[in-house]
């Protein structure tokens, strides 16, 4: 791996394959899925505080979101971040309606949220990271992209980005089949089984901490962290074997 103080190369030689996660990397819909789960954190939390008669802590994108959510199945990281406020609430049933207090009225409530944002909002495209797609394919390497989200198909479509991945395995995909979320690796190794490449002969692309411990969970050859909002130290600290802003 050749690099120099400001950049890296991927060796063609070295790879078959490079897996990117979609939100954060392929598209800005990181900060659009953090927005919606700071509206949804902070009705809730405001409505627990003034139950108990305690301060309203209201959820921080830059700590919590980073540290409990990002990167996370929706149910997964609503469970997590509750859980660093020691606050314990009843699963619920999938009929459950938008804010109902339990784990699948919350993740509904943001979930929606977050299309009314997308919607009216559309999706920001990072287009260095898509001149780099072209640039892997032109050199003959596979590529896939991963989302936790179940609303990947419908991102990529509503930015005519599909076609540029040879697999793609998301929230959909991981309900169907059973995948566990970040930080294991079973996302990445399932889009490494239908790209038929073993992990060690495959590149992972990650802006989440929990995404960059996956991938060194699955034993993948080269594991890059995107630190655009100045996370460097914290995903190389995390397992990424480098980390470059953009």
């Amino acid at each position: 791996m050749a690099h120099t103080k400001t950049g890296f190369s991927i060796p063609a030689g070295s790879f078959e394959a490079v897996i990117f996660d979609l939100d954060g990397v392929v598209t800005d819909t990181a900060s659009v899925h953090a927005a919606a789960w700071k509206k949804m954190f902070d009705d809730f939390l405001s409505r627990d505080a003034t139950r108990k008669g305690t301060a309203f802590q209201p959820f921080e994108i830059e700590t919590d979101y980073r540290l409990y959510v990002d990167g996370k199945p929706r149910f997964d990281g609503l469970r997590s971040f509750l859980e660093s406020r020691g606050i314990t609430l009843p699963e619920g049933r999938p009929e459950d309606p938008p804010g109902a207090e339990t784990v699948q009225g919350l993740a509904k409530r943001k979930n929606e949220d977050f299309l009314k944002r997308v919607r009216e909002q559309g999706v920001e495209v990072y287009g260095s990271t898509v001149d780099l797609i072209h640039c892997l394919k032109k050199h003959g390497l596979k590529t896939a992209v991963i989302s936790s989200s179940k609303s990947c198909a419908m991102i990529l479509d509503s930015v005519n980005l599909a076609d540029l991945f040879d697999v793609r395995v998301d929230g959909v995909d991981s309900e169907t089949l059973g995948i566990p979320g970040k930080p294991a690796p079973h996302i990445f190794l399932e889009a490494a089984r239908q790209l038929k490449v073993e992990p060690e002969r495959a590149v992972v692309i990650e802006d989440a901490v929990s995404g960059v411990q996956a991938g060194r969970a699955g034993k993948f050859g080269l594991v890059i962290g995107i630190a655009r909002t100045g996370e460097r130290e914290t995903l190389l600290k995390s397992g990424a074997h480098v980390a470059v802003s953009d």
